[in-house]
């Protein structure tokens, strides 16, 4: 059952709390590990809202800058979209609520002076400012980082581009896609050639974007810390400067390893492994399964299993190197083998015996599996538009600073009233600036 949350006298409650979860209702003060740090947030689309919504999961104050009347370009990047109280479709696209919880929408015009006034003094009480514009874009408005360390020295800056601030692609604008085949991804990814289907594929997610808020949020965590220490001075802020290019890069892992040490560019291997077998998808009675099999103990009990003891004996498979070296040939003895049972068959042999084997599921049999619905990774928020918005809940589970739930994704310029009064604003200066298109 899905863990849905209400809004109580207090913030957001749950009748049901998903066991073992740690996702805690909360009221709508910040209460987590980083509830003393306010972030100005003026990115848009996925790297940057990734990164800010993680840390306002974690307690963050986020302000989210968005264009008047427009917003963030992933509210019309439909369909699907959000349904309201009534089941009518909304105009905000599931993919804005991927990323852009527990924040709060202050509808900006930053091309007009006033609006630059207004995040400068947002920047003044901000301890972070997460941007993604092309590099110096936010110069001539007076927003980019040495224009805002003057009017707060402590502030911490990150700068998310495609190809980071300097080198002969700086200029150019970087897309997740793009990334992927520039950075090396795709020429891992995909069918290997002479098969059907063959050719580079891109993951099935904006996975360089994903990694790019991660380690955007590792690296303004470390600058916080660094910038907090004790006996640094008060004016210890820094920019960060992260490029997705570099983050795809740095994220080839033992791909990048395996070159770098033998000097032999990786190919495709679609669901292969580069450097352990069997280690990937085979066929069975009723469809197919991942058999991932990492030492040449699970490779015997899988072969004792099977009903073919001999294969763990031969020198062409007893050891992973020879099994590397001769994957053309056992793969398609252990193809002709697993289509004899059906997946549920081999999960329950292989599991029994500590070898790793499990289904292909799709997302409907993802947020059906079990353990899936024990850790509560779905969830419900009430929506300010009526009804509720989904929300794949957080996986970091804290035990005494647990991650909460105070704000669903907001409508457009939600909190544009409540964040200008903070600063000083009456009605009327507000209603003023509605007017003028400011806001």
């Amino acid at each position: 059952m899905d863990c849905v949350w209400q809004w109580g006298s207090k913030g957001l409650t749950t009748a049901q709390s998903p066991v073992g979860a740690g996702n805690t209702p909360s009221s709508a003060e910040p209460s987590g590990p980083l509830s003393h740090i306010k972030v100005l947030d003026l990115s848009r689309v996925l790297a940057g809202p990734w990164a800010s919504q993680l840390l306002g999961d974690l307690g963050a104050d986020v302000i989210k800058i968005e264009r008047p009347a427009v917003g963030d370009e992933t509210r019309h990047w439909g369909p699907p979209w959000l349904a309201d109280g009534n089941g009518e479709p909304t105009s905000d696209a599931a993919y804005f609520f991927c990323c852009n919880r527990n924040k709060r929408s202050l509808t900006v015009d930053i091309t007009k002076p006033e609006g630059q006034a207004i995040v400068r003094q947002l920047a003044a009480q901000s301890d972070v400012v997460l941007e993604n514009f092309k590099v110096g874009g936010l110069a001539s408005y007076g927003l980019d980082y040495a224009s805002l360390r003057v009017v707060n020295p402590k502030l911490v800056y990150c700068s998310i581009t495609g190809f980071g601030q300097d080198g002969p692609y700086a200029e150019r604008a970087g897309y997740d896609f793009l990334i992927q085949g520039m950075g090396g991804m795709m020429s891992v990814t995909g069918r290997a050639n002479g098969e059907a289907g063959a050719g580079p594929q891109k993951v099935g997610v904006a996975l360089v974007d994903v990694l790019s808020g991660m380690y955007a949020t590792v690296a303004i965590q470390a600058a916080l810390a660094h910038r907090d220490l004790k006996g640094y001075r008060a004016g210890d802020g820094q920019h960060i400067d992260l490029a997705l290019l570099d983050v795809q890069v740095a994220c080839l892992a033992n791909q990048a390893m395996n070159y770098l040490v033998s000097g032999k560019v990786p190919g495709r291997l679609g669901n292969g492994h580069p450097n352990i077998v069997p280690y990937q998808d085979f066929p069975t009675a009723d469809g197919d399964m991942l058999l991932a099999i990492g030492n040449d103990g699970q490779f015997a009990r899988f072969c004792e299993i099977a009903g073919h003891p001999e294969w763990s004996t031969d020198a062409r498979f007893s050891t992973n190197a020879g099994r590397v070296k001769n994957r053309a040939e056992l793969i398609p003895l252990l193809r002709q083998t697993t289509v004899m049972k059906t997946t549920a068959e081999w999960t329950t042999l292989l599991e029994s015996a500590a070898v790793a084997c499990g289904p292909i599921n799709d997302l409907a049999a993802v947020f059906a599996d079990p353990q899936v619905q024990h850790r509560g990774l779905r969830l419900n928020m009430p929506h300010a538009a009526g009804g509720n918005a989904p929300q794949v809940a957080n996986p970091i589970h804290l035990s005494a600073t647990p991650v909460d739930y105070r704000h669903s994704p907001p409508v457009l310029g939600q909190d544009t009233a409540s964040v200008l009064e903070s600063l000083g604003y009456d009605a009327r200066e507000i209603a003023r600036l509605r007017e003028a298109g400011v806001v």
